[in-house]
């Protein structure tokens, strides 16, 4: 835009930003889209512990997670090293997937478990013997800490 007085010519400056609003309003729209379709698949009550261990989780950690229907849900670090979150996995592809990952490990054959505290335990079980077919050595559970009662007299 250039406007000429007495024989000058004056630009003006002035940033165009409603495209980057358009493209931040597409985004946010986006993310609040996506976000709850992400996180909307894996939903257990998980069983609280006494005195449970606290812990970081570490990178390369396996976890398989069991929800109140009994599905199975495999949590993975993907190829960019983040965690994958619980994505399903059908009943029949739980033990070559299990295998596949396993059969890479020199260290650690760790696998975290998170169950339902309403399930059949004889699907726990059955997860368990999935694991240990396919070179799991040891699994660990993973649990919320209970929290203890708070007396009425106590502020």
């Amino acid at each position: 835009m250039a406007m000429t007085t007495s024989g000058r010519s004056v630009v003006a400056a002035d940033i165009n930003v409603t495209p980057m609003i358009d493209v931040m309003l597409v985004l946010l729209i986006i993310f609040m889209i996506v976000t709850p379709a992400i996180t909307a698949g894996f939903q257990a009550t998980i069983p609280r512990a006494m005195n449970p261990e606290a812990r970081e989780e570490n990178d390369g950690e396996i976890r398989l997670g069991i929800d109140h229907e009994g599905k199975f849900y495999l949590d993975i670090t993907g190829t960019s090293g983040m965690y994958t979150g619980p994505r399903y996995i059908s009943d029949a592809d739980l033990p070559g997937q299990l295998t596949t990952l396993y059969a890479n490990r020199t260290v650690d054959k760790i696998l975290f478990l998170k169950a339902d505290q309403a399930i059949d335990f004889g699907r726990v079980q059955e997860a368990l013997e999935i694991a240990r077919r396919a070179g799991v050595r040891v699994i660990g559970a993973i649990a919320e800490q209970e929290r203890a009662p708070r007396s009425r007299g106590a502020h």
